[in-house]
């Protein structure tokens, strides 16, 4: 097992990436196709930085990259990523303004991870709020067509969460990289293909009752 995270810290550290996690997000990118030149993209959780750097090798410096999270970070950003320190469960104003400037996005992706206790419950409840707000919040802002990338832990919740991605996407499916341990629980939900909600018809109301 050391062997096997060593692998990818040490590949993390000669590419200059602050975390092993992004050959998770490249192996997603090379079997689902999510990011393409030009993009506009929200990074969830992104602290340290990887998914976004990685992101952002995909989508050109003409993409642009609004992360987020809880944590701040010192990794250095190409002009194209914009980096807040926001709570995704208590959003300031500034940032619903610029989720409002710079949406809608083509892709939303989470990578956020709850701190963990060893208690499995406890740890599968938590993850299962931070991906169903990162669902709530991807349905606020991507564009018709637009994806969804998100980690969750394994759990008794996961069916319903599915449920809640087909209602939304043509395409849903579920992806464990290589490079996750195998002994981890975490798994991800790549979501393709948005459908947002048609806006109900002023006119179709119900007439009052007299």
């Amino acid at each position: 097992m050391k062997k096997y995270r060593d692998h990818y810290f040490l590949r993390a550290k000669q590419e200059q990436y602050p975390a092993r996690s992004v050959y998770k997000l490249k192996e997603i990118d090379k079997r689902f196709r999510i990011f393409k030149k030009n993009m506009r993209v929200l990074d969830l959780g992104a602290a340290p930085g990887s998914w976004s750097l990685g992101a952002a090798e995909k989508i050109g410096p003409d993409g642009f990259i609004l992360a987020a999270d809880i944590q701040t970070t010192d990794t250095p950003f190409p002009e194209s990523v914009l980096f807040c320190k926001e709570d995704v469960f208590n959003r300031s104003p500034a940032f619903e303004k610029l989720l409002r400037e710079k949406g809608p996005f083509h892709v939303v992706m989470s990578d956020m991870a709850p701190s963990t206790t060893g208690h499995r419950g406890t740890d599968q409840a938590r993850s299962a709020a931070l991906y169903e707000e990162a669902l709530a919040l991807a349905l606020t802002c991507l564009i018709k067509g637009g994806s969804f990338v998100v980690k969750v832990f394994m759990g008794p919740d996961l069916k319903a969460f599915a449920d809640s991605l087909r209602a939304h996407f043509t395409v849903v499916r579920s992806f464990k990289p290589a490079s996750s341990r195998s002994e981890s629980m975490e798994t991800f939900y790549i979501a393709l293909g948005f459908r947002p909600l048609p806006l109900p018809d002023p006119g179709s109301a119900a007439p009052l009752q007299r």
